[in-house]
């Protein structure tokens, strides 16, 4: 009988001992059910790392071990490797509702009769306690922006002015870096009051205001990528960027532009630049989340804040209202800037 049959027998009866060839085609077999189900590339991408988490286990448990004989021996097993390598209650709590996750998916396919991973205890889910950047460090990133800005470096005016429009469109309006990275200039609505448009994947697409200053930034942004444009040696590369990059930002390293758009760790490597540079706290969340606590000290609906973090209105904001007292955050540092 060849693999491909074996499978297949296996997936269609319980009496059949899948070996751990056979596991890890199940294992396919499951990703390709989550991609028919259309999850999201970083779900699918997440998914498989819980499940090589099982792998490497049943790797250094026994390279002879059955699969189907998963007892409850092995489940106290890989809840104690689980303790052992993940310091983190969420980490191991998500890699062992994953394993369920696929059990389960084995048990439509009836080759277990039972899902052994529900004799695991979940770890407790600890919620994530704001850790936003404090006021003073936020000053101090926008002053060291704006100073950098003025300088006579052409090119590095513009990676500055860049990085202001990031701020504002975190600090601003709340933005994540996933949200960064695929932001679209269509996106934008500039004037008075200007606005950035969210569309999720499953939601139907919202705005969020942003801080009046944001159309002059983002206007001398343009006028700066269009003087490097201009002064470049390279104007075909220029002229292609003009031409097929929609994305609102860049990729660049200090000499010049490499792509439209930039990735959820590139924005990070920002981030860890100016941290180290200012020797200040700083991360894309914790800007966020001091973003949310000062949408908390405008006093704005409970509602309308979760809509612009993205959230269901289930999620709970309890603990950000419990700290709101000792995180108190505004926009009065940028209000008599002038952008020329």
């Amino acid at each position: 009988m060849n693999d491909g049959t074996r499978i297949e027998s296996a997936m269609g009866s319980a009496d059949v001992v899948p070996t751990k060839s056979d596991f890890l085609a199940f294992q396919d077999d499951f990703f390709k059910s989550l991609e028919r189900a259309q999850k999201s590339v970083n779900t699918i991408k997440n998914y498989r790392t819980d499940l090589n988490c099982f792998n490497n286990f049943l790797n250094e448990k026994s390279k002879d071990m059955v699969v189907q004989e998963f007892n409850p021996t092995n489940v106290e097993e890989y809840a104690s490797y689980l303790d052992g390598k993940y310091p983190s209650s969420n980490s191991r709590r998500r890699r062992v509702q994953t394993l369920r996750i696929f059990f389960d998916f084995l048990l439509n396919r009836e080759v277990f009769r039972e899902n052994p991973i529900k004799k695991i205890t979940p770890s407790p889910k600890f919620l994530d306690i704001p850790r936003p950047t404090s006021m003073n460090h936020i000053i101090t990133l926008w002053d060291h922006l704006f100073k950098e800005g003025q300088t006579s470096d052409l090119f590095q005016s513009l990676l500055s002015y860049r990085n202001m429009v990031i701020f504002l469109l975190v600090y601003g309006g709340g933005l994540k870096v996933s949200e960064l990275s695929s932001l679209k200039k269509e996106h934008l609505f500039l004037g008075k009051n200007p606005r950035v448009m969210i569309i999720p994947p499953k939601r139907d697409p919202y705005t969020i205001p942003l801080h009046p200053l944001f159309t002059n930034v983002h206007e001398k942004y343009i006028k700066l990528f269009s003087r490097v444009q201009k002064e470049t040696n390279s104007n075909n590369f220029y002229d292609r960027f003009d031409q097929e990059f929609k994305e609102v930002l860049f990729n660049a390293n200090h000499y010049r532009i490499l792509a439209g758009g930039i990735s959820p760790r590139g924005l990070e490597i920002i981030f860890e630049e100016l941290r180290k540079k200012l020797k200040i706290e700083l991360t894309p969340k914790s800007l966020r989340q001091s973003c949310i606590f000062k949408w908390i000290h405008q006093k704005l609906p409970e509602s309308q804040i979760k809509e612009w973090m993205g959230v269901a209105p289930s999620y709970s904001l309890k603990t950000y209202y419990e700290l709101s007292e000792n995180h108190i955050f505004h926009e009065n540092f940028m209000d008599q800037v002038s952008i020329s």
